[in-house]
């Protein structure tokens, strides 16, 4: 893990500006809320934080990528966490300590898959925060792990103008640590979801008992979008 992070000559003046503007987790959160999501239907894109910025919109693990790559000039270790679920629609969020706590920063089309406060005592709790806002018509979480880009050595994930599939390939390789919930729990779960989105086909639920610990918390109930 020998990659250095890029000097600030690095960047255009419209990325440096991003980068000097947020230089908390909490900044790059609000950063991630007011960017559109990059609704992908075949999984054609894989941006660096270059591509973030010079298109304009952003997925999770180009949401996790930017943050990383922002986070990382302020001091913070590019880490990543990857969750695999039984459906292959995995989620990547960025992962820093503040003191002894864990948290998150994230993007996702569903409101209880973004940023976590930093309260977690380890990253296994922080996952497991995630393991029921996931459950959806046929989300359910397996495992989880933490990586840290640097293992990438000198892969251009921060600033490459060209998709970084690289990436992509690397987490899905990475050993993961198994994380379930019990059949019962989850069936409750995802009749509950059913249940909602049935009554509500344009809203995603935000009912979830662990709403304290969301980086961010609208109270009205988040507007499906896929």
């Amino acid at each position: 893990m020998t990659a250095c992070p890029p000097p600030p000559s690095a960047f255009t003046p419209r990325e440096w500006s991003i980068v000097r503007r947020h230089p908390t987790p909490r900044a790059v959160q609000r950063w991630l809320h007011q960017t559109p999501y990059n609704v992908e239907r075949g999984g054609e894109t894989l941006r660096s934080f270059r591509g973030v910025v010079r298109h304009g919109i952003v997925h999770c693990l180009e949401a996790a990528l930017s943050a990383a790559t922002i986070l990382e000039q302020h001091g913070f270790p590019p880490l990543l966490l990857s969750f695999e679920s039984v459906d292959q629609l995995d989620h990547v969020i960025y992962v820093f300590q503040e003191g002894a706590r864990w948290g998150s920063v994230a993007r996702s089309r569903d409101p209880g898959l973004h940023g976590r406060r930093p309260v977690f005592p380890n990253p296994r709790e922080l996952a497991r925060s995630y393991i029921e806002p996931y459950v959806d018509f046929s989300g359910r979480v397996t495992g989880y792990a933490v990586a840290d880009l640097r293992e990438l050595g000198p892969y251009d994930w921060r600033l490459s103008p060209r998709n970084v599939w690289k990436v992509e390939r690397w987490l899905i390789d990475y050993p993961h640590k198994r994380l379930v919930m019990s059949d019962r729990r989850y069936r409750e779960l995802a009749d509950r979801y059913r249940r909602y989105r049935s009554r509500y086909p344009h809203r995603k639920p935000v009912y979830y008992d662990n709403r304290h610990t969301w980086m961010f918390v609208d109270p009205r109930p988040a507007r499906a979008t896929g």
